[in-house]
């Protein structure tokens, strides 16, 4: 029988899989021989995937995005012939990545998935020395996944989170910057701006006709610029939306597998939603197909 690491962390999101790890077991166990592994604070999921993965077929976990970042960020340490399969449970608030796995609703359902759903390549990114799965991003926004209170995540899930944005769209600092890709370069001021390799950011998903390949070895990249009156907020979330630029110059957007971006100043950045320090210079590139993960159609 083949060999599976349960990686998961009880104090995701809602604390949703406190009570209920025996049916996730359940469905796991029938096909696979499962070890289990609690997190045991920041940064666990990452030693325990990377330490350990040669001793398994696959690993799954479970939580929210942060905790299927530990486990990606832990694997990208290891040779790509070293990374096994990945299965994801989402228990977390907003599970923005989870979006793009076409997975089921219920626990129960999800565990049948990660233990024999489809698996394929997805692209994952090199920012500076650090990795991503689905996004980086700066500006304002971008901080209120690790500013807003866990209690008010729980109450509110994902619109926690467009709570947050809608109250500081009148507030949004522009940050000067040059923008390398392709050899191009964005010049300008912006107040927000994601790298991206999902459907779904923050809650705010991407219109499903416009498609997003997770595994093309290109990243979505989205600038905006400060807002001047109170509609334009609308056309910005249009744009972000749609994924295209905005005839009014109000969001540039593009695909690109590199790009280099320089601040005149330090920038706040979030990996996946989580804390990625300040940084005035960042190379972001596109690690084409560096992961195995398991979706659900």
């Amino acid at each position: 029988m083949k060999k599976l690491l349960f990686i998961y962390n009880l104090y995701a999101g809602k604390g949703t899989l406190r009570g209920r790890l025996a049916p996730i077991l359940d469905e796991l166990t029938a096909e696979w021989d499962v070890t289990v592994h609690p997190t045991r604070g920041a940064g666990d999921a990452t030693a325990v995937a990377r330490d350990r993965a040669g001793e398994f077929d696959r690993i799954v976990c479970s939580g929210g995005d942060g905790t299927l970042h530990e486990v990606v960020t832990g694997l990208m340490e290891l040779p790509p012939e070293a990374r096994p399969t990945v299965g994801y449970i989402p228990a977390g608030s907003t599970n923005d990545f989870a979006k793009n796995l076409e997975l089921p609703r219920t626990l129960e359902e999800l565990a049948v998935v990660a233990a024999a759903g489809k698996p394929r390549p997805v692209d994952v990114g090199k920012f500076n020395d650090q990795d991503f799965l689905y996004v980086a991003a700066f500006g304002a926004f971008t901080d209120l996944s690790y500013n807003t209170p866990q209690q008010v995540k729980h109450i509110f899930g994902h619109m926690a989170y467009l709570m947050g944005v809608l109250s500081r769209l009148g507030s949004i600092k522009p940050y000067s910057m040059t923008v390398e890709h392709d050899g191009k370069i964005e010049l300008g001021s912006y107040c927000l701006g994601f790298v991206s390799n999902s459907h779904s950011i923050a809650g705010i998903q991407a219109n499903p006709h416009r498609p997003i390949a997770l595994d093309d070895g290109l990243f979505e990249v989205m600038l905006v610029r400060q807002p001047k009156t109170l509609l334009q907020p609308q056309r910005i979330l249009k744009a972000l939306t749609n994924v295209e630029s905005d005839d009014k110059g109000l969001v540039t957007c593009f695909r690109a597998n590199k790009l280099r971006i320089i601040s005149d100043q330090d920038l706040a950045w979030t990996l996946d939603g989580e804390y990625g320090g300040d940084h005035r210079v960042v190379e972001v590139t596109n690690c084409h197909q560096a992961v195995t993960i398991v979706y659900g159609a």
